[in-house]
């Protein structure tokens, strides 16, 4: 069985409202948690990640960071996308190499470093040697930076969405898009795509789906719910 095949089948014939939710774990016990509440797959947030590691976002070393992503993959049944930010300066072959070796079946791919956009062609050149190495064998999640950056123009964003699709990306996910712009992006960007979700925050998943989101990942915000969570019973014990 090819999982990466099984986990791609899942971010297609999606209907309105029904996106594929994809909890993120950033460890073993919390990805065991959310196979047991019955997801079909799951996503790592590299932020998670790093702060169960002890790391500021960004920070975490390449070897710490693929040796969590195998650690959650070995913990569970279904298939495990991996956010490796921009790809730690790997060439394109390492990279596969190393995902595959985690187990993981996708990947999210930044298309900013040091807090500025990369060139998109460049990005989307680097994108298809990804894609040449990985074949079918990983899910290609490639990240538009655009909002986060502060280029709030939903345009650039598709343009980039238009680069990477065609540089063989199975997905795109234009971080920090705001909701109301999400039924524009839609109409202007082919195949599957990505959006965040805030628990108790803005739209639901199932809003989001509604909207044009095919699929809805956390970010790290699951984690530091977790956190939050962890401190109110400490204080409790403490007192």
């Amino acid at each position: 069985m090819n999982r990466a095949r099984v986990f791609r089948s899942l971010h297609h014939g999606r209907v309105p409202g029904d996106p594929l939710v994809l909890p993120g774990p950033w460890d073993a016990a919390s990805a065991r948690v959310f196979e047991e509440a019955g997801f079909p797959a799951l996503a790592t947030p590299s932020a998670g990640v790093a702060a169960s590691l002890g790391y500021a976002d960004g920070e975490t070393p390449a070897d710490e960071m693929f040796a969590a992503v195998a650690r959650i993959v070995r913990a569970v049944g279904v298939p495990v996308s991996a956010d490796v930010e921009g790809g730690y300066g790997l060439p394109p072959g390492e990279l596969v190499e190393r995902l595959l070796e985690t187990g993981a079946v996708g990947c999210n791919l930044e298309d900013s470093a040091d807090g500025e956009l990369k060139d998109p062609h460049e990005h989307a050149e680097w994108l298809a040697e990804v894609r040449a190495a990985a074949g079918d064998g990983l899910f290609v999640n490639a990240r538009i930076d655009t909002f986060l950056r502060g280029v709030g123009d939903p345009a650039r964003a598709i343009e980039r969405a238009a680069l990477y699709v065609a540089a063989g990306a199975d997905c795109v996910y234009p971080i920090g898009a705001p909701a109301d712009v999400l039924p524009l992006l839609r109409a202007g960007i082919q195949g599957p795509l990505n959006m965040v979700a805030r628990p108790g925050e803005g739209p639901s998943p199932a809003e989001l789906g509604a909207l044009g989101a095919t699929r809805i990942t956390f970010g790290p915000g699951l984690q530091r719910r977790s956190v939050q969570a962890l401190r109110e019973i400490a204080a409790r014990i403490a007192s």
